[in-house]
């Protein structure tokens, strides 16, 4: 086709196939179209019908089409005086269900098959290797089309070297290679016609001068496997060249399938993250309580789906009550015990529970539970209404204290939670005034970074406070500092105005 034959478009979450005026036509399931829209399994045709054609979106389970090829090849005879022509046949046949199946199980039936047809060999395995770089048995089968899950009976001595050489070991009659007498298993299970071909993973060309066979071969990702107990006739050049063609074949398309099947987990993993987040966010959303002598705002910015900060607050009769917290780490671990001990904090503020009390239990839980090298920082503040402010700060960020437009930072502080089993804890004491403010952060706030990587910082952060009126000034100064470059952490803040 030319380049200009078609267009295939998305317009508000539905594709489109547009005929750019070709003089052959476009066609979807066997009918001409100058524009459609594609839905799941439409066969897209260009040009030309019945030769090339593309599925559109196809659905990765085991696809009625992918069995039809599967049984094709399988009913494929081939006798003893084939000739390579005929093999090639084989081999066009193999390489069309290649290209036509979803499944990686699939791919690997085919390809075994197809091999143990074109040898005329017993057995056949694949091996692909894992992320540790040992093998494993991918898939095997017999020459009557039955699975075979125990490798113990091959010659893994071969299958080594064809994998550390990176080259084919084809051999035909193991009885005429002196070299292969000392090889235990061949000798114990009297095979007679052994191959052994690497998988190689395809390799993409980047510079001029990677014209090298060395640069040209790709790393083994996999190996094809089979054998025989009685002498198979000579294999030719020609089809020793077709069993390579299919290795490589299937090789291109289990790398393909391969990355299909991560980009399949990736996409549920994001779903399951994305509901994670949605039930994370309605566990922290915030009801704030309203009081007559104080005002209370809170706002959080995850640079990830779920995070590790939370804020809450309780008004009970011992007074307001709102607690800042910030959990080790990122993404889902420290979104799980930012839940957890939210809801232990939230349930002890709720009960009226002295402040120190809760920063203790809040220690015994993380460090008496083993949950590795997680702690949190955290201040928990109380206002009563007489304007007496009890804090306990856990090693978190000091809170800024905001009087007639000057900044105070209390040094008061102690060992975060989760970091020393019999670690204790003191709280501080100061009074508030009509006016007064008390703004705590997250540290992924002061250490919010711009394109040079330098850092938001406490003194611009005590700028911005002296001068603000709301929270939103401190996110529009951090948003103007950053100049679009992303959050790194999660930022939250919350302020706590009090009115007297």
């Amino acid at each position: 086709m030319s380049r200009d034959h078609a267009l295939i478009t998305l317009e508000n979450g539905q594709f489109y196939v547009d005929d750019q005026g070709s003089k052959h036509g476009t066609f979807v399931n066997g009918e001409r179209v100058q524009r459609k829209s594609l839905e799941r399994n439409d066969r897209v045709e260009f040009g030309v019908r019945d030769v090339a054609y593309v599925i559109f979106n196809p659905q990765h389970v085991t696809s009625n089409t992918a069995r039809e090829f599967l049984d094709q090849i399988s009913g494929i005879h081939i006798s003893a005086e084939s000739t390579d022509l005929e093999k090639l046949t084989l081999f066009l046949e193999a390489a069309r269900k290649l290209n036509t199946a979803g499944v990686l199980d699939e791919i690997l039936v085919t390809l075994l098959d197809a091999t143990l047809k074109l040898a005329r060999a017993e057995r056949g395995y694949v091996f692909m290797k894992g992320e540790d770089g040992a093998l494993r048995l991918a898939a095997g089968r017999n020459s009557k089309g039955e699975p075979l899950l125990d490798d113990k009976t091959i010659s893994h001595s071969i299958l080594d070297d064809a994998l550390k050489a990176n080259s084919e070991f084809v051999i035909t009659d193991t009885s005429q290679s002196l070299d292969l007498a000392g090889r235990q298993s061949i000798v114990a299970y009297d095979l007679r016609t052994v191959i052994c071909i690497p998988l190689r993973k395809p390799q993409v060309q980047t510079t001029r001068d990677a014209q090298s066979p060395e640069s040209l071969t790709g790393e083994a990702m996999g190996a094809l496997y089979v054998d025989s107990r009685f002498a198979s006739r000579d294999i030719s050049t020609v089809s020793n060249d077709i069993l390579r063609a299919i290795a490589t074949e299937a090789a291109s398309l289990i790398e393909n399938a391969r990355l299909v099947q991560a980009e399949d987990a990736a996409r549920r993993y994001q779903q399951e993250l994305s509901i994670a987040a949605s039930i994370q966010q309605r566990l922290m959303a915030v009801t704030i309580p309203e009081v007559p002598f104080a005002r209370l705002k809170g706002r959080n910015l995850s640079c990830k789906e779920i995070g590790g900060d939370f804020f809450d607050a309780v008004n009970t009769d011992e007074g307001l009550a709102v607690v800042l917290a910030d959990v080790s780490g990122k993404g889902v671990s420290a979104a799980l015990l930012a839940s957890t001990l939210q809801g232990m904090i939230y349930s002890q503020l709720s009960a009226g529970m002295p402040l120190l009390d809760i920063v203790t239990a809040a220690n015994r839980f993380f460090t008496h539970k083993h949950i590795g090298e997680k702690y949190a920082t955290l201040i928990i503040a109380r206002i009563r209404r007489d304007g007496e402010l009890e804090y306990v700060n856990c090693g978190h960020v000091p809170p800024l204290l905001v009087c007639n437009h000057e900044v105070m930072r209390p040094p008061h502080g102690n060992l975060p939670v989760g970091l020393l089993a019999d670690a204790t804890y003191e709280s501080d004491h100061c009074s508030l005034h009509a006016g007064d403010r008390l703004i705590l952060v997250t540290d992924g706030v002061t250490e919010a970074e711009n394109a040079r990587g330098d850092f938001f910082e406490d003194f611009r952060l005590e700028a911005v406070a002296a001068k603000s009126e709301t929270l939103e000034d401190i996110f529009s100064a951090v948003a103007n500092f950053c100049g679009g470059t992303p959050l790194s952490d999660d930022c939250t803040v919350v302020e706590l105005v009090y009115s007297g």
